[in-house]
């Protein structure tokens, strides 16, 4: 028989690694880390191109502040319905039920998708009509009367986007269940080329709002990268509202606390907006590109760690004296910490150089970089903690306790609001006190997590957490101490941090001083993770083989995998 020389079988052969089953959490984590570095870039590249675009006048910057308050309310019903609903509920339940009926599995996915996209039309209905009230009664005394205008329009032009954003969590979900992590992790990247082509194509005729038809279309590229993989892995759409197929009133008992939960955060999130708008002078755009950065970090390590642990974890709640799943979760915490922790102090010390490369456009005013800086280093001092909470929280979900996590949430959102209103209201500190703030209620989260999930299945002993976390700390300490001199002198003695390429040869020069420093206390101090650092360096220089196959770098979960 004849070779088949088609298109289809050309690209077939050629796109097959995309859909590669990762066999551990380090192959998975892996490749979720390379693809959020590539959207993080993407992201910086996103913030710096619109900054430019829209940050000229006082009145393009006031509308580019308003496209980032209209973000919050289309982002609230995709995280109520979609993230509420699936989170990490879903992955358990489908890994399970595929297991026992794969075409079962596939029809409670289409039921869920059904029930999402109807919440999302009832819910989007009634946003859509009361954008204006909503808005005007969401943002503080500061905000003009024309930012509420864009924000009214563009919070009605960005629902459609969540919608796209609905059914690729599904996708998204399916996917990562199957240990398929490339194309959940290329979407992301996909999305934020969108908006940059909606900025490019619309922003001269539509002004602002050529950005948020940017959304919808990376939107939609979001949901659309993932389908045929759905498709291929045996989905199958129907119409269809039948809750009693199996697994869907699972779904629906697991929900309730993890939407309660979501929705609390979402509350947080909102509040920023109006205490920062009632401080006026553009404070969401500095205390927003603040989040911005100390995210990345987050991102790149807390988040595939935590997204790539989860199926290993559920796998390993299965058992009842928890002992591999006690393992995997301090290890997991220690890989984290051990990268987290320095990427903090970087942040921190760094702040203002970063700051300046990142969003430091000719038409982005000195104080506004200055005062972003200051807001960065703050809230680099919470980017462990919120990096480790990833983890945490998944392991409650792996272990179909989705109430414990809700009560932290209660607890940390109303220390954050009652101390905000303080700092806005009665204090001088303004932005610089939303920022402590975040930093607060992100350490009580990390230790009240902590608390309760030791108290479940214990693991969070002196010996085995708690003295290598300290050893962590203390090369972080020390790390910051020997960053900090060689900062300071070369930045008055070597460099001139006028021009650009200086500029990053300072910021290159004493970044990696600090992380040598830091490799040399982590080799002094005997910390065991270093050895995970170095394997990570081997796996991505290796082949993918064996950077799946790593013994040294992760507990294996004790379950049989599935292949499809």
């Amino acid at each position: 028989m004849l070779p088949r020389f088609g298109l289809h079988s050309i690209f077939s052969r050629n796109l097959a690694w995309l859909e590669q089953k990762q066999s551990s959490i380090l192959s998975a984590a892996a490749i979720i880390t390379a693809a959020n570095i590539i959207s993080s870039l993407s992201g910086l590249i996103r913030e710096r191109i619109m900054l430019q675009q829209f940050f000229d006048t006082e009145s393009s910057r006031q509308a580019y502040e308003a496209f980032k308050i209209a973000f919050q309310v289309p982002d609230m019903l995709f995280q109520l319905i979609a993230v509420g609903a699936l989170s990490a509920t879903f992955i358990p339940l489908f890994s399970r039920m595929r297991k026992e009926n794969e075409e079962t599995a596939f029809k409670m996915s289409a039921v869920i998708l059904n029930l999402l996209v109807a919440a999302f039309f009832v819910l989007g209905a009634v946003v859509f009509i009361a954008a204006p009230y909503i808005t005007e009664h969401r943002t503080g005394t500061r905000f003009t009367p024309e930012q509420i205008q864009i924000v009214t329009n563009l919070t009605r032009l960005m629902l459609f986007g969540q919608l796209f954003f609905a059914v690729s969590s599904i996708f998204s979900s399916m996917l990562q269940s199957y240990q398929r992590f490339i194309i959940p992790s290329l979407a992301p990247i996909i999305y934020n080329f969108g908006i940059l082509a909606g900025t490019y194509l619309f922003a001269d005729k539509f002004g602002i709002y050529g950005a948020g038809i940017g959304v919808v279309i990376g939107a939609f590229l979001h949901m659309f990268i993932q389908l045929p993989s759905a498709l291929r892995f045996g989905f199958k759409y129907h119409f269809s509202f039948d809750i009693d197929i199996p697994g869907v009133k699972s779904l629906l008992r697991l929900a309730p606390p993890r939407l309660l939960t979501i929705g609390i955060n979402q509350i947080q999130n909102l509040s920023l907006g109006f205490f920062a708008t009632s401080l006026g002078n553009l404070s969401f755009v500095v205390i927003n590109l603040a989040l911005t950065l100390m995210t990345i970090p987050i991102r790149l390590f807390g988040v595939p760690i935590g997204q790539a642990s989860l199926p290993f974890l559920s796998e390993e709640s299965k058992h009842s004296d928890f002992q591999h799943f006690r393992k995997l979760v301090v290890q997991s915490l220690h890989q984290i910490a051990f990268l987290a922790f320095p990427a903090s102090v970087l942040l921190l010390v760094l702040r203002l150089p970063i700051v300046r490369l990142t969003f430091g456009t000719p038409n982005f005013p000195w104080d506004k970089t200055i005062e972003t800086g200051w807001a960065v280093a703050i809230i680099a001092l919470s980017v462990a903690a919120q990096a480790m909470v990833q983890l945490l929280i998944r392991a409650f979900y792996a272990l179909r306790d989705t109430r414990t996590p809700f009560y932290i949430t209660l607890v940390t959102v109303f220390i954050y609001l009652a101390g905000s209103a303080v700092f806005v209201f009665y204090t001088p500190w303004q932005v610089y006190g939303l920022a402590f703030m975040t930093t607060l209620a992100a350490l009580i989260e990390l230790f009240m997590s902590i608390y309760f999930l030791h108290r479940r299945v214990g693991g969070f002993n002196t010996s085995e957490f708690w003295l290598p976390q300290m050893k962590m700390l203390l090369a972080s300490f020390l790390m910051a101490v020997f960053l900090y001199l060689p900062f300071r002198i070369f930045d008055e003695l070597i460099f001139d941090t006028r021009k650009n390429i200086e500029l990053i040869g300072l910021t290159v020069t004493t970044g990696t001083i600090g992380l040598v420093v830091y490799f040399y206390f982590a080799t002094l101090f005997e910390i065991k993770e270093l050895e995970f650092f170095k394997n990570i360096v081997f796996s991505f220089s290796s082949s993918r083989k064996n950077m799946s196959q790593s013994p040294e770098m992760v507990v294996e979960s004790s379950g049989e995998g599935t292949q499809v």
